[in-house]
């Protein structure tokens, strides 16, 4: 699926954490394909590793994730930790305290962030996918939540950001039946953006980065922070933010870039300052 040279590829938890970058676009692979991508508690550490260097890489504006092989993005945790690290409620509030972590870096990621979706996204890979900013799906994957199934209480962060994206009656219609739904039904109801054949998905997802690493970063810094104040509160708001990068924009060489580039009727080269 993915066509990354193994020489710009970094891997973390014993190889199952992918990283690499190439052309602006950071590509985080998920590679525990034997147990569809489930992850261990190793690969959700292994997974921030992977999320900092591509936070402090200045050449990395956008982050591709996805699973290797082609039955999954991911399947959920690996449940063959439980007995060790979910056993009871205070083992779980310490794996629970560990992923969040993780989970906290992408929901913070300062860069666009785009999940390319293939086969199933069940549990955390849900709760993973709908951390980034955009969702692409293959035709043929299904996603669901089998908490109820298991005797999981999903969490707070996890259900809020489903229902922003579902909406409060089918968060329920998922979460209390453990039911998988298939991409045409997530696509409908908004839990992904675009759904793609299967033999396109990563060609198109690929596209799609390369156009956003193509563009002013600092407009699209200003575009994220701006659209994630909108959807606080309105006393929440840190309107003071979005001043200041707004700001930084009209300040900035990209701006004068991008103004020349126009007029030249050329290319602009965006340099994210």
């Amino acid at each position: 699926m993915l066509d990354v040279p193994s020489q710009n590829q970094k891997s973390f938890a014993e190889g199952k954490i992918l990283k690499s970058v190439t052309d602006g676009v950071g590509i985080v692979t998920f590679n525990n394909p034997e147990k569809r991508n489930a992850m261990s508690i190793e690969m959700w550490e292994g997974l921030g590793h992977a999320l900092i260097e591509l936070r402090e890489d200045d050449s990395v504006r956008v982050v591709i994730l996805t699973g290797a092989g082609d039955k999954a993005f991911m399947s959920g945790a690996d449940i063959s930790q439980f007995e060790k690290n979910r056993h009871n409620a205070q083992a779980a509030e310490e794996y629970n305290r560990k992923s969040d972590a993780q989970r906290a870096l992408l929901a913070e990621f300062p860069k666009p962030t785009i999940a390319c979706i293939r086969g199933f996204c069940l549990g955390g890979g849900m709760q993973v996918a709908m951390l980034t900013d955009i969702r692409f799906a293959s035709n043929n994957s299904q996603f669901g939540i089998p908490a109820a199934k298991l005797g999981i209480a999903y969490g707070f962060d996890g259900l809020r950001h489903l229902v922003s994206l579902v909406g409060p009656s089918w968060a329920r219609l998922i979460l209390y039946t453990g039911t998988r739904i298939d991409s045409a039904e997530a696509l409908r109801i908004g839990l992904v953006d675009r759904v793609i054949a299967d033999g396109q998905l990563w060609e198109e997802t690929l596209e799609v980065a390369r156009t956003i690493s193509g563009n002013a970063p600092l407009a699209i810094k200003a575009a994220k922070i701006t659209i994630a104040q909108v959807l606080k509160d309105q006393d929440e708001r840190d309107m003071g933010a979005i001043k200041a990068i707004s700001m930084a924009c009209m300040d900035s060489e990209d701006f004068r870039e991008g103004r020349q580039a126009f007029m030249e009727k050329r290319k602009p080269k965006f340099r994210g300052r």
